[in-house]
């Protein structure tokens, strides 16, 4: 794969309601790496503008939430990226997303992603604050945060993990898996699942993402509707029901006619 390969496919059909232009994206290609996260923070910090993508086929040392560790091996697109975001006049906020008048990355990135996934005919489903799920089991990580300098917005920056080809552990799921129709076609190298034609859906996603950080009630609303929540959530030693989220990209409990809201620090 390269990033030539990678523009191709992203001529293919646009997935999903409202479809923005395009990025104009400057992609790096990365054989192999520890973290594309740290070759992020190298660009970025000798200059490098939004909005770059560094795409890796493998790497040692990949960056999960709470500093985890994500197993990337190569078949799966690990991708940092920084974007533009909508910064609103006056808006005020902080590195999680905290402002008014602009999208929460973390839910704008996964709806995006939902959205692209839904074109393929798959039925994701976030899993609050950071994952994508198919049946249940894990497909897609995503590490987002704004950057500010001086209390001014410089941008976006995400991380995304996505299972296409490789191997999986268990309790997750690679595209190849979810859209194989009977055993014997597409396990192996569904078209879709391969590295070239999945970065291509990430980067769309990520446009969408960008097009929509500047209306934060319909991506809450959207994401909102493909919530994950088959189980309870625990909080404070106690289970709680989940009820919804918040503009601002926080999660809505409920138990015993009490509501809680619970935010995530990436």
């Amino acid at each position: 794969m390269s990033a030539a390969a990678i523009a191709v496919a992203r001529r293919q059909r646009w997935v999903g309601p409202q479809p923005p232009s395009p990025l104009p994206w400057r992609l790096l290609w990365l054989p192999l790496c520890a973290s594309t996260e740290t070759e992020l923070d190298r660009r970025l910090a000798a200059g490098a503008r939004a909005p770059l993508a560094l795409i890796a086929r493998r790497q040692t040392r990949g960056h999960g939430q709470q500093g985890r560790f994500w197993q990337s091996p190569a078949g799966g697109i690990w991708l940092s990226a920084a974007l533009p975001w909508h910064d609103p006049a006056g808006c005020g906020g902080d590195s999680l997303g905290h402002g008014q008048g602009m999208a929460a990355p973390a839910l704008a990135v996964s709806l995006g992603l939902a959205l692209q996934l839904e074109g393929l005919g798959l039925r994701p489903q976030i899993k609050w604050p950071n994952d994508l799920l198919l049946d249940g089991r894990k497909l897609a990580g995503i590490l987002p945060r704004l950057r500010w300098r001086g209390g001014r917005l410089l941008g976006c920056r995400v991380g995304v993990g996505i299972n296409g080809l490789n191997r999986v552990p268990p309790g997750a799921i690679a595209l190849r898996q979810a859209l194989a129709r009977t055993p014997r076609q597409g396990l192996a190298s569904h078209p879709c699942a391969r590295p070239d034609r999945l970065a291509a859906l990430v980067l769309r996603g990520l446009d969408w993402a960008v097009a929509a950080s500047a209306q934060p009630e319909l991506v809450r609303r959207q994401a909102e509707a493909r919530l994950w929540c088959d189980q309870p959530q625990p909080h404070q030693g106690q289970l709680w029901q989940v009820a919804g989220l918040t503009v601002d990209g926080a999660l809505r409990l409920r138990r015993e006619g009490q509501l809680v809201e619970l935010r995530r620090d990436f």
